[in-house]
């Protein structure tokens, strides 16, 4: 998940400041023996020594103001990694602790089939809770490496959208109702897997951050409808809209939430499940294709607009069902 990168810019900053200070001290020393012997022949080297030096100066200084705000970025990724550390640990031992007490509860004493039935369900959804994490994490890791646009290929949209949100709703056990779809018949070529991965994040996020009485509106356009048919044809970006009833996100965060690690508040004091990665690959996979994403306000009432902007085309008929659905 991690790459030499983050690292190789503070070193190679702090070599060149050494190098600046050391070619300053020696400067200043030429500098004032020079100041010490100045006379008509040797005051232009003098200013000379004098302009370097303070070019030097000046420089060391920008590469100090940059070193710590590099220190300060680095010790912000620390504290997320910690929170990260301690959201893993949590989402980790308590699907465990429960399994591990549910089979515990049917290997002492005997239960009902009734209650072996809600065991084995409960027990289900904390292997879910467990796939979902892990994935979370590979999928994160996956981001490191580059992406094959040879594996590209047109993806139906508006199919994978409800594909995304059923999955969803049977993995919170809702209606599929709660998820209203108004969608128009898109196609964007890229990788299955990434689309499918952006979209299901973000429906899964609106699903989770919802109200006590869930609605989430998913919405699939192609913007200028004004143009003549011909023309929607062509490519352009669909625009694709969903909107939840939860409480919303302050303005202030609405940048930081697509940082790595990041999350809302402290994370021992959370009760919604999560690692602060689902976002993070959401807006690096829809740079990586092209698009942008960004955050609004529900237009009525309390709630969140997640938006996304993709390069893609309008269809005019939907594409029967193939292999660009996703799981």
């Amino acid at each position: 998940m991690f790459t030499r990168r983050s690292i190789r810019l503070p070193i190679t900053l702090a070599v060149v400041m050494i190098g600046l200070l050391a070619v300053l001290i020696v400067g200043w020393v030429l500098l004032a023996v020079f100041g010490a012997l100045a006379d008509s022949r040797s005051s232009g080297i003098y200013w000379a020594l004098l302009s370097v030096g303070t070019t030097f100066m000046v420089l060391l200084v920008a590469g100090v103001v940059t070193y710590l705000a590099l220190s300060v970025k680095a010790i912000n990724l620390n504290r997320r990694q910690s929170n990260f550390v301690d959201s893993v640990t949590h989402e980790l031992k308590s699907p465990i602790a429960s399994m591990k007490l549910y089979l515990q509860t049917l290997n002492c004493r005997h239960v009902s089939q009734q209650e072996q039935a809600e065991f084995y369900r409960f027990m289900l959804d904390d292997v879910e809770r467990l796939d979902h994490l892990i994935n979370h994490v590979l999928d994160a890791g996956r981001l490191d490496n580059p992406s094959d646009d040879d594996q590209a290929e047109d993806v139906d949209v508006a199919s994978l959208l409800r594909e995304c949100a059923k999955t969803v709703c049977l993995r919170y056990r809702i209606a599929v109702e709660t998820v209203s779809l108004d969608l128009e018949p898109c196609v964007v070529s890229a990788q299955s897997v990434d689309l499918d991965m952006i979209f299901r994040n973000l429906i899964d996020n609106a699903v989770k951050y919802a109200g006590s009485d869930p609605r989430v509106e998913v919405t699939l356009r192609m913007p200028h409808q004004g143009l003549p048919a011909e023309k929607l044809a062509a490519s352009h970006r669909i625009v694709v809209r969903i909107a939840d009833n939860g409480r919303g996100i302050p303005p202030a965060w609405r940048r930081k939430i697509f940082g790595r690690f990041v999350r809302l508040g402290l994370e021992l004091e959370r009760k919604k499940p999560g690692t602060g990665l689902g976002l993070y690959i959401v807006r690096t996979l829809v740079r990586r294709l092209g698009g942008r994403i960004r955050v609004q306000d529900r237009p009525q009432g309390p709630g969140t607009v997640f938006e996304v902007r993709l390069p893609g085309s309008l269809v005019s008929h939907v594409p029967e069902a193939d292999g660009t659905r996703g799981g």
